[in-house]
């Protein structure tokens, strides 16, 4: 019998989407259309995740907003795609449930040979699928997965002695050796199109409004935060011609540096391939800012296998040493905790930074480290603790760098800040909001003040703050902490753990 080599494998495959929410440059979507005749797309709103949040009364969680809407958009994408491709009646089936259960019933009742999806390095991610797979071998059926929301994964970029590295310049340095155009090419996902299918009417179901989810709209489309693929492509559009200055202006929290595609890039609404090719290209000829945030691209692969190889860093210090750090606990320790939270600590730029993340879910990443310094440095407070607000209240929280981040900040991680650098709120305030712009913009109640007052109102005199019509402690509050005082115990702090190791 002759056989076609290229003919499909398999008779039939279902595509699992989870952080990787779009329909072009998809490494499962197009090793599923490769392989198989026919195809069928699925996502679950997994209630694994979603319960816990309900249980602790958060119905309005903007990222259960971005996710729910860019499903819709990618429900709409893959109906076009089809119709491109003369498929009518192509959609995204939806699920509502604890997402192994549902995956494997949706798998046995379509008939499928295989299953597709990408990788999640997450632990509770990598349990979730070991536990997939081996219900699907129960059923025949196969379970295949790749690599996706990173460059260079897992163990690709190790050192010459074959072990993973733990500093970030070497690690860069061995990225970028080892990229090439081929790691960065896009997945010819409309190439192959044609093979997918229409819903059998048995599993066809209407996608579930928020509503139905549990959850209710929240600010997200007052701040116009640009959703799906679609919203992705807009952001990329606005920031590649001001890419050149992102190295000059990327620190200044009142200026339009950086991309704002985090949240993308965690939902996988963008491709993490277009954003390397274009940084990669604009680097080769001779963009600075190209160059340094293609570098920024690479501190996410970095703690992504970080995450991989030493998955202790949840919960854990990565120098295990400083596991034994005493931090701050009890009932001022939580005072402090929360006035942090609330942005109350009387430190003008770490309030700003705090209502920012506080009403819109984004902070900008230069606030990001000062806040993170202030908190474990100057409040002598666990990280762990900033570590679980953030991943809370940031659209973009991803676990391998929001704990990377963190750990950096509190100098027990990888690579991290030297635990005696720490930073002073109020010269990072006067060096990266030298106007007061962004302080101005998120505590108006301090906008009266001039320019070189506002970074520390505690020294303005009591002429120049009834001047601003400010009584401390009434309008604005007196600082939680001496600055000077906080370093000192810090030091100490970390010298005790030193003089043991």
């Amino acid at each position: 019998m002759h056989h076609d080599k290229n003919a499909p494998a398999l008779d039939s495959a279902l595509v699992w989407f989870r952080r990787d929410l779009r329909a072009h440059d998809h490494a499962a979507l197009f090793h599923a259309l490769k392989a198989a005749r026919q195809v069928w797309c699925a996502f679950v709103f997994d209630r694994d995740i979603l319960d816990p949040l309900l249980e602790r009364g958060l119905r309005t969680d903007r990222r259960v907003e971005f996710i729910h809407d860019s499903v819709t958009q990618l429900d709409a994408a893959l109906a076009a795609l089809g119709e491109q491709h003369g498929r009518t009646g192509v959609r995204l089936l939806v699920r509502h449930g604890h997402a192994a259960h549902e995956l494997v019933a949706l798998a046995s009742a379509l008939h499928v040979q295989a299953v597709y999806a990408n990788h999640d390095d997450e632990p509770a991610a990598l349990q979730r699928d070991a536990r997939v797979r081996g219900l699907l071998a129960g059923a025949g059926i196969a379970l295949h997965t790749s690599k996706d929301h990173v460059v260079f994964e897992r163990s690709e970029v190790l050192t010459a002695a074959g072990s993973p590295y733990g500093v970030f310049t070497p690690y860069k340095n061995a990225w970028l050796r080892k990229l090439e155009p081929y790691f960065v090419k896009a997945y010819p996902v409309a190439a192959h199109a044609a093979a997918l299918a229409p819903l059998p009417p048995q599993v066809a179901c209407a996608l579930p409004s928020l509503d139905a989810l549990g959850f209710e709209r929240s600010n997200l489309h007052a701040l116009k935060i640009p959703v799906g693929e679609r919203g992705a492509q807009a952001l990329l559009d606005d920031f590649l011609p001001r890419i050149d200055e992102y190295g000059r202006t990327r620190d200044f929290p009142a200026v339009k540096g950086p991309s704002y595609l985090s949240v993308h890039l965690r939902f996988g609404t963008c491709s993490i391939r277009t954003l390397a090719r274009e940084a990669w290209a604009r680097q080769q000829a001779g963009s600075e800012g190209a160059r340094v945030w293609l570098s920024e691209l690479v501190w996410r692969d970095f703690y992504h296998q970080i995450l991989h190889h030493h998955p202790r860093v949840v919960g854990h210090c990565f120098k295990p040493e400083f596991d034994a750090i005493r931090w701050d606990h009890g009932k001022h320790a939580d005072e402090l905790l929360a006035a942090w939270c609330a942005g109350r600590t009387g430190y003008p730029l770490i309030d700003a930074a705090m209502a920012q993340i506080n009403q819109t879910g984004y902070m900008h990443n230069r606030l990001r480290m000062v806040v993170a310094s202030f908190l474990t440095k100057d409040l002598g407070i666990d990280w762990r603790r900033g570590e679980q607000y953030f991943a809370d209240h940031l659209n973009d929280f991803d676990l391998a760098a929001n704990n990377g981040g963190w750990q950096w900040a509190a100098s027990t991680g990888c690579d991290a800040q030297p635990w005696f650098r720490i930073f002073n709120p109020v010269s990072q305030s006067r060096r990266f909001d030298p106007q007061g712009r962004f302080i101005r913009r998120y505590l108006p109640q301090l906008a009266a003040l001039p320019d070189e007052l506002i970074h520390a109102p505690w020294e303005a005199r009591p002429v120049d703050l009834a001047a601003a019509g400010i009584e401390l402690g009434v309008h604005y509050p007196a600082p939680v902490v001496q600055h000077d005082e906080a370093r000192q115990r810090t030091l100490d702090r970390f010298a005790a753990v030193k003089k043991k190791a």
